[in-house]
């Protein structure tokens, strides 16, 4: 029997990349596996409960015709995350060097260790609300049943997207949006599609909460990823 070599290292596992279903992301939209489009609203938030009793009502009867009015899947995420307010701290102590009124001074500086105080605390928590909509051409009606066998049958692996296919599911996926930030404006909130940029920091942080915190993901321009061959075009975006 031949001799273990201890200073062997072990073969490195398959790339975390390989288990997520998330195959690109590029032109604000997020492209998967099985050739679906993600697209992703970050929205604001109403505190229902200091409404009055009519306003209450109006908002019940908008979320009412919203939601009947959809026709499509919707998946609503809420992420709590640790507030960083570090650079607002050093904001403050920049303004108290920089302050000549010894009075506002001193005030800001108090104000400064009652923050400070206050994070030693607890931690402060902040609230993101997203929704996610998808376009799955499985689900166009007016696609005929052939062309919905093949998307089937080809929906075994990654499927591979041409451009002009993109570029039709993307135009889909944009007016289901434009859609959802209407119908949510009708209900007193603000919603805004996420961009290519938007996208790829909150896959990141998503999966990497810690390491969010301490390396935080550099602007598009700057980032050097590997292609992954969801689509012949290469160079038409960005992929994460």
């Amino acid at each position: 029997m031949a001799p273990q070599n201890k200073l062997s290292k072990p073969k490195a596992g398959p790339s975390t990349i390989s288990f997520l279903d998330i195959v690109e992301v590029r032109d604000d939209c997020v492209v998967m596996r099985d050739g679906t489009l993600r697209g992703v609203l970050l929205c604001s938030s109403v505190n229902f409960a200091l409404k009055s009793e009519d306003e209450q009502i109006a908002t019940i009867q908008a979320y009412m015709q919203f939601l009947n009015a959809i026709d499509f899947p919707l998946q609503i995420v809420i992420q709590s995350r640790k507030l960083n307010i570090d650079g607002y701290l050093e904001h403050l102590k920049a303004l108290e060097k920089q302050q000549t009124n010894e009075l506002l001074r001193v005030q800001i500086a108090d104000y400064l260790d009652y923050v400070k105080e206050l994070i030693s605390l607890g931690d402060i928590m902040t609230k993101r609300f997203y929704v996610i909509a998808q376009y799955n051409p499985l689900s166009d009606k007016r696609r005929n049943f052939f062309q919905r066998l093949a998307s089937v049958l080809s929906a075994a692996g990654t499927v591979k997207l041409s451009r002009e296919q993109f570029e039709r599911y993307a135009e889909a996926l944009g007016k289901r949006m434009e859609f959802l930030i209407s119908g949510f404006a009708s209900m007193g909130l603000t919603a805004i599609r996420l961009d290519t940029q938007g996208l790829i920091e909150l896959y990141y942080n998503s999966y990497n909460p810690d390491l969010g915190e301490q390396q935080p993901l550099a602007p598009l321009e700057k980032l050097q990823v590997e292609p992954l061959s969801a689509l012949p075009d290469e160079s038409a975006g960005k992929r994460v």
